[in-house]
C-alpha cells in the first residue's frame, strides 16, 4: 500500500469514522495481509502516514464471500473473475482473519 493511499485512508476514517470499510483487491497473500495490518493496526514498517496509527477498520479482500455475496454476480466477473480463478484464494482469506482476529 503506498503512501498516497494511506493518505487517502487516513482522511476518510477522519471524516467518515466507524463507517469506513475497506476492501482490498492485493494479488498475493503477504501483500493482502500487510495492506490490512497497516489499515487495521497502523504502518508496520513506520514509513507513511498511518505509522503508528492504529485505525481498527474492518477490512477484507475482495475474494472473502462476505464481500463477493455484495457484488452483482456479473460485475464481479467481468472485473474479478480472472482473479478470482488464479489466486490462493484460502491463504488470502486466511490472512485476512489473522489481521481482524489479533489483539
Amino acid at each position: 500500500m503506498d503512501l498516497d493511499d494511506q493518505s487517502l485512508i487516513l482522511r476518510a476514517a477522519q471524516e467518515h469514522g466507524n463507517d469506513v470499510v475497506v476492501v482490498l483487491g492485493q494479488p498475493d497473500p503477504d501483500s493482502a495481509e500487510m495492506a490490512a495490518e497497516t489499515v487495521h493496526n497502523g504502518d508496520p514498517t513506520y514509513a507513511g502516514p498511518l505509522a503508528g496509527v492504529s485505525l481498527g477498520l474492518p477490512v477484507y479482500h475482495i475474494l472473502e464471500d462476505e464481500i463477493q455475496n455484495q457484488v452483482d454476480p456479473a460485475k464481479f466477473e467481468a472485473e474479478v473473475g480472472l482473479m478470482a480463478l488464479t489466486l490462493d484464494k484460502d491463504a488470502i482469506r486466511e490472512g485476512m482473519g489473522r489481521v481482524r482476529n489479533a489483539g
